[in-house]
């Protein structure tokens, strides 16, 4: 048996030993949608930055950085400026996010960030990822979550739904399908028609 010294950092456990899956269920994502709005007196711009990170599979970088000139509020449409290579592209918006983001506007009227810090400077990705895990946190959610969780939750529900995996490559903006596969891989719709009891 090997004694480490006192000064020794703890063993770094590997994050799949950690976490048992990278996603969340859509009941995992509307709690903490509803947990967020409890959180401090940002609770609606905490919650509909968790609303458009999960309906879009943004990265933290893209969401911290979305701007209102990216919203089309006549025609119902966001553009998603995508980080890492990936493939930008527009995507609709439906009529909760539409309310939820007149709501966010009304409450801050002189910013060009969609989401901002008390400065009214975007906020951080540091500060993005905090309202994530505490909102997970204040769900009562078992996982410690992270923003690509949410990322991973809008693919893995896309899959789940049956959409062509060329269709979710493109609305999540991976320019290798192979990013895209995983989600379909995984999904338990597979699986549907094996027993008929």
């Amino acid at each position: 048996m090997v004694i480490m010294p006192p000064t020794a950092p703890p063993k770094k456990v590997p994050n799949l030993e950690q976490r048992t899956r990278e996603h969340l269920f859509p009941n995992e994502v509307a709690a903490m949608i509803s947990a967020a709005k409890q959180i401090g007196r940002h609770g609606h711009r905490n919650s509909t930055l968790i609303l458009l990170a999960y309906r879009h599979g943004l990265r933290v970088s893209e969401l911290v950085t979305l701007r209102w000139e990216q919203i089309d509020f006549s025609g119902g449409t966001i553009y998603i400026n995508r980080r890492k290579h990936g493939v930008s592209s527009t995507h609709p918006l439906r009529g909760l996010e539409l309310r939820a983001l007149r709501q966010l506007q009304r409450e801050y009227p002189d910013s060009a960030y969609l989401f901002v810090s008390e400065r009214g400077a975007a906020i951080s990705t540091a500060t993005a990822r905090g309202i994530i895990a505490q909102s997970g946190i204040e769900a009562g959610l078992s996982l410690s979550v992270h923003p690509h969780m949410l990322r991973h939750a809008c693919g893995f529900y896309l899959a789940s739904k049956g959409f062509d995996t060329r269709a979710i490559q493109a609305y999540l903006g991976h320019k290798n399908i192979q990013n895209t596969v995983r989600y379909t891989e995984l999904s338990p719709g597979r699986f549907k028609d094996f027993w008929n009891d």
